[in-house]
C-alpha cells in the first residue's frame, strides 16, 4: 500500500495535480523514512527530484507556528520533529526539522541541526556543533565529529544532494557540500573542506599523484588537508594518503597513517 501511495504522490507532483494533503504526506513519509530524497540502486545513487519539489512547495502550503521546549519559544513554518523511536537526543541546544528522518540508536550531541530531507541512517553519532543540511543523506554507523558541517541542497531541483555512505568517520571541523558523495568506510580527517568542484588528489607512499578525483571519495580512503602550488599561490587540496582495513580502528588508522606521511 505504501509503494501505491508513493507512486500516486510522484504522479500528482510530476503532472502538476497534487493537492496540498499530497505534499503533506511527503513530508510525512519522509518524516516517517518511508521515503526518501535519494536512493542507492546498485552503485549508482538516483535523486528523486519530484521529492524535493515536495519540499519546496510544503513550504508554500506552511504558516508560521509556534513550538514550545520548556521556556524557550520557536516561530517557523515546519515544527519541529516529534517522531523518534530509540533515538538519544541530548539536551542542550538540538534542533531537528519535521519531514527529517533519523533512525533507531542515533545519539545527537547539543548543539546540533537536522534539516528537513535529511536522512540519518541507524547507530549514527552526530556530535556537538554539527549541521546537517536539507535532504542530506547519512548512512549507518557513521560519526560525524564536532563541528562538521553537512551542507544542504534544495535548489536546483536535478541536484545531488550531500552522500555519506556507511560505516565513515568524518573528523572535526571537516566540510562536505555540493553533492560530494562520500563511500564506506572512507576516513575524512578534521579540517578537510570538500566540494564538488575541489580536486582531490591520491599519492603513494612518496608522494608521488597516482590519481585525481572530484566529488567523490573511493570507498575505505582515507583523507587529509593538504595543499598543491599554482604559480605564485597554494590552494588547499584534500589528499589520499591511503586505504583504510575495515577490521582496523578509524582513529587508530588515521594517526598510524599521519605518522608515516
Amino acid at each position: 500500500m505504501i509503494n501505491k501511495s508513493i507512486s500516486k504522490l510522484q504522479l500528482s507532483i510530476e503532472n502538476n495535480t497534487y493537492s496540498e494533503s499530497d505534499i503533506k504526506l511527503i513530508i510525512q513519509y519522509l518524516d516517517s523514512g518511508k521515503l526518501r530524497v535519494a536512493e542507492k540502486k546498485g552503485e549508482i545513487w538516483k535523486v528523486n527530484t519530484w521529492v524535493k519539489e515536495g519540499i519546496m512547495k510544503y513550504f508554500g502550503v506552511c504558516t508560521i507556528n509556534e513550538s514550545k521546549i520548556g521556556d524557550i519559544i520557536f516561530r517557523d513554518k515546519l515544527p519541529l520533529k516529534q517522531n523518534f523511536k530509540n533515538v538519544r537526543i541530548v539536551p542542550g541546544g538540538n534542533a531537528i526539522r519535521f519531514g527529517s528522518y533519523l533512525a533507531e540508536n542515533v545519539i545527537m550531541m547539543p548543539p546540533s541541526y537536522v534539516n528537513i530531507g535529511a536522512f540519518i541512517g541507524e547507530n549514527t553519532m552526530i556530535d556537538s556543533n554539527v549541521l546537517v543540511g536539507s535532504c542530506a543523506q547519512i548512512g549507518a554507523n557513521v560519526h560525524l565529529s564536532a563541528a562538521v558541517q553537512i551542507g544542504g541542497v534544495l535548489e536546483p531541483i536535478n541536484a545531488s544532494p550531500v552522500i555519506i555512505e556507511d560505516n565513515v568517520f568524518v573528523g572535526a571541523g571537516a566540510i562536505v557540500v555540493e553533492g560530494v558523495i562520500i563511500k564506506n568506510n572512507a576516513v575524512i580527517a578534521p579540517g578537510v573542506i570538500l566540494s564538488a568542484s575541489t580536486k582531490i588528489i591520491e599519492t603513494d607512499k612518496k608522494g608521488i599523484v597516482i590519481n585525481t578525483f572530484y566529488g567523490v571519495i573511493p570507498p575505505n580512503a582515507i583523507v587529509v588537508p593538504g595543499a598543491r602550488t599554482r604559480g605564485e599561490i597554494i590552494i588547499q587540496t584534500p589528499i589520499i594518503i591511503g586505504y583504510r582495513d575495515t577490521k582496523t580502528n578509524v582513529k587508530v588508522q588515521l594517526s598510524d597513517f599521519l605518522r608515516n606521511f
